[in-house]
């Protein structure tokens, strides 16, 4: 995610519905990179210079911290580090999925103070902003882990309402070109295109990316 988030609003009223449908997110990319083998770490992905192996670590990192921050130590960068692949990251990554599962489910309302440093140091932010943040991140990412291995992504559409406000929402400016952004300058949308489509482009993803020819 961006830097600069200070215009996302908080995605929906109904905090309980919020989670629900970030864990739905967060189980589609556990079946999706439960498809991968070893020598898929080596594709390259949507997101620009890394690889499969990058996008997970990533990914893996993202739900470290953000379950950290749910739990009240968010303020510990440690918890955000992106570590080497250990010999079972699919397994790691399903981990800690669950990990950030069971923390989001801590959290009984909206207004839960989250300290989410990668983001900013001097403020927190509500949970039920944050938790958006973080469901935007895995409909985005299960997208890029399809499409890197050629898999069909098809999301609940209740799962697009949700994350189609938070996408259009996020600033559209110089961070999104900052060395590591998971995010790119918005591209032109088809008038025709479909919610997920429409959120790929809001976000700087192209709906028709495929992997480089070998």
């Amino acid at each position: 995610m961006p830097t600069n988030i200070e215009g996302v609003p908080a995605p929906h009223a109904d905090f309980a519905r919020l989670r629900r449908l970030n864990a739905r997110a967060v189980r589609d990319s556990v079946a999706l990179i439960d498809r991968a083998a070893p020598g898929d770490l080596r594709r390259p992905t949507p997101c620009s210079a890394w690889t499969l192996a990058d996008l997970l670590a990533h990914m893996t990192a993202q739900h470290n911290g953000f379950a950290a921050a749910a739990l009240g130590h968010g303020q510990d960068l440690s918890h955000w580090s992106v570590g080497p692949l250990g010999a079972d990251p699919v397994a790691s990554y399903r981990a800690a999925a669950d990990h950030v599962i069971a923390a989001f489910a801590t959290v009984e309302g909206p207004d839960r103070a989250f300290a989410l440093p990668e983001f900013s140091r001097a403020r927190t932010f509500p949970a039920g902003r944050a938790i958006g943040f973080h469901l935007i991140d895995y409909v985005v990412h299960s997208w890029d882990v399809a499409r890197t291995l050629g898999l069909t992504y098809a999301p609940d559409p209740a799962l697009l309402r949700a994350a189609l406000p938070i996408a259009r929402a996020v600033p559209d400016d110089a961070s999104r070109l900052a060395p590591g952004s998971a995010f790119r300058p918005g591209l032109a949308a088809d008038h025709a295109a479909g919610t997920l489509d429409e959120i790929l482009t809001t976000l700087g993803r192209s709906p028709d990316w495929c992997p480089p020819l070998r």
